[in-house]
């Protein structure tokens, strides 16, 4: 009898075991949410929005997934929230701007790094660009720093916030060209710093290559110079800041993509990791990343990891010298 209920405990065992590693099959099993950092209306709103549009198909996720916005503080309000208080239940999504988090990460105040996360797979990647009202006399980048020089801590320009891709692309930008200029982060992200400088608030921003199109597009403002090593398709008739004499790499060009909370259950990251590249590769969001001048680079869960700590490895550095 021993022997029997030792054999049926032993069997019980195994099948509590089986189920349990099976607890996540029917995941995800009701709407899932995605917090982004920066307020409606900017790149990384439009974008998201555009990613996961079909994340309900039935060859996607097969559950919708919806847009929480949490904007504040150049992302460090969302991502503060998303480290310490989401639910690491495969329900609460987060997106990712880099090197915005891994920067301010790194300068410290806040209560999140790269070992905070979980990196699923990467979307996007938009260079930030010098943007000036379309009535502006400056034409060139040459224009922006003679001025500049000028007038010392004179050009006021915008961004979306302090240590994002667009402090860092002006941080650059400085040393670069050997100038003094004022940079004012703006506390309703990209959009409000483009509103900025459409408005005449400020002589110019940096922003990003999405935004700026869109504005092009409009007939709001002229793009002088964008911060990558290579012109964009996008923008073609604009010359990177290096082809106009300053040597500026592509360390702020911005990121983006999917993440989840650490401790997340493994067998939920590998479902994701496998399915939402699927999604950002879908025809009908391609054509309108396309339409919307957002360029598109999809990378899977181990190319995101790499990137991730590459670029800690750079902005540790570059930060250092700035």
């Amino acid at each position: 009898m021993k022997n029997l209920i030792a054999a049926a405990s032993i069997a019980l065992m195994g099948l509590t075991g089986a189920a349990a590693a099976d607890g996540h099959a029917n995941y995800p099993e009701r709407p899932m949410m995605l917090m982004v950092s920066y307020g409606a209306g900017g790149a990384t709103d439009f974008q998201a929005r555009i990613v996961t549009m079909t994340a309900g198909n039935d060859d996607a996720l097969g559950m919708p997934i919806a847009i929480i916005n949490k904007p504040g503080a150049g992302g460090r309000v969302g991502w503060n929230w998303f480290a310490t208080q989401a639910e690491a239940d495969g329900y609460t999504l987060g997106a990712y701007n880099i090197p915005h988090f891994i920067a301010q990460s790194i300068e410290g105040g806040v209560e999140y790094g790269a070992d905070s996360f979980e990196p699923i797979a990467n979307w996007g990647a938009d260079p930030a660009v010098f943007v000036v009202a379309a009535d502006s006399p400056f034409n060139s980048m040459a224009d922006v720093v003679n001025y500049a020089k000028e007038n010392p801590g004179g050009l006021t320009f915008s961004g979306a916030g302090l240590f994002v891709g667009h402090h860092i692309a002006a941080l650059q930008l400085e040393k670069a060209a050997g100038v003094k200029l004022a940079y004012i982060p703006n506390s309703k992200g990209g959009a409000g710093a483009m509103k900025a400088v459409i408005a005449g608030e400020v002589l110019g921003g940096v922003n990003n290559l999405s935004d700026a199109f869109r504005a092009r597009e409009a007939g709001n403002v002229k793009i002088l110079g964008v911060f990558d090593l290579e012109r964009n398709d996008f923008l073609p008739d604009v010359p990177t800041m290096m082809e106009q004499g300053y040597d500026i790499d592509n360390a702020s060009v911005n990121f983006r993509g999917v993440m989840v909370p650490k401790g997340t259950p493994q067998p939920i990251i590998d479902k994701l990791a496998e399915i939402v590249p699927t999604m950002f590769a879908n025809g009908r969001v391609a054509g309108k990343m396309k339409a919307g001048g957002s360029p598109m680079h999809i990378m899977n869960r181990a190319e995101v990891q790499e990137m991730w700590a590459a670029r800690e490895k750079t902005l540790k550095e570059l930060l250092a010298g700035l």
